[in-house]
């Protein structure tokens, strides 16, 4: 039986500074094929190439990824400033209506970090440009220098709602994560499940409020590692089994919450 197909939304690049590619990330492949079960198959996220109704009849599922790039406050209302950073105005184009649509028709969707971020603002909420900023809230960005290891090293905890969906995915109500993010949750969008949370309050874990589908993600990076991490695993492996649904025909059932 062949595999089901998800989508890898990726983010467009200056290589060197001069040769335009789109990238999307090793790990998240090796996360789509080794633990979702899925063959992974990079977008390039650009409304000169592809259109949403052509992305939703040609994949089972998506997967959006973190990325350098900014979601620009344009989408939500706000005016740009130098705190905001880098953009990436053609994956916006794509990615935001992907994920409206997707919600509307319960085609399931995991988001990670920019992903988490791409949801609330689709969804109608809006983001702080620098989290670190804050009064109280630590530095969740990336350490600049260190191994890999080192960068993706479990750094905080998340603790989750008893009864909520990621409660019943991870069977825990605190896990330890990675945090390599700038950017979070300001006013959550009117749908917008806010289910775990680090301890200076920033929005870890999110679903969206009545999906028909999976729906869900988060602002750390499981996909460090995705098929070794006790974290990682069962969220991708849930996505899976709704991949695998979709591809089916036969719509997977929405975790719902206790």
């Amino acid at each position: 039986m062949a595999r089901p197909r998800v989508g890898i939304i990726g983010n467009s690049y200056l290589l060197n500074d001069q040769y335009p590619a789109h990238a999307g990330g090793t790990m998240n492949s090796e996360a789509v094929a080794e633990v979702v079960g899925a063959i992974p198959l990079l977008i390039p996220a650009d409304p000169r190439f592809v259109s949403v109704p052509e992305l939703l009849d040609c994949f089972d599922g998506f997967l959006f990824t973190g990325g350098r790039p900014n979601v620009h406050p344009e989408e939500y209302g706000e005016a740009e400033t130098e705190a905001h950073g880098a953009f990436d105005r053609a994956r916006d184009a794509i990615a935001l209506p992907l994920i409206r649509a997707l919600v509307e028709r319960g085609q399931p969707f995991f988001a990670i970090c920019r992903g988490f971020q791409e949801v609330n603002v689709a969804m109608g909420g809006t983001l702080h440009p620098e989290i670190r900023d804050l009064p109280g809230r630590m530095n969740h960005r990336m350490p600049p220098d260190g191994s890999l290891e080192e960068k993706f090293a479990l750094r905080h905890k998340v603790c989750l709602t008893e009864g909520g969906i990621f409660h019943r995915i991870l069977g825990a109500t605190e896990v330890m994560t990675n945090t390599l993010h700038g950017q979070g949750i300001k006013r959550p969008g009117p749908r917008i499940v806010i289910e775990g949370v680090a301890p200076d309050g920033t929005p870890e874990a999110i679903h969206v409020a009545d999906a028909p589908g999976f729906a869900l993600a988060v602002q750390w990076h499981p996909e460090y590692r995705a098929a070794r991490d006790p974290v990682s695993r069962p969220l991708f492996e849930a996505f899976g089994k709704a991949v695998a649904a979709w591809a089916e025909g036969t719509r997977p059932a929405v975790l719902k919450t206790a």
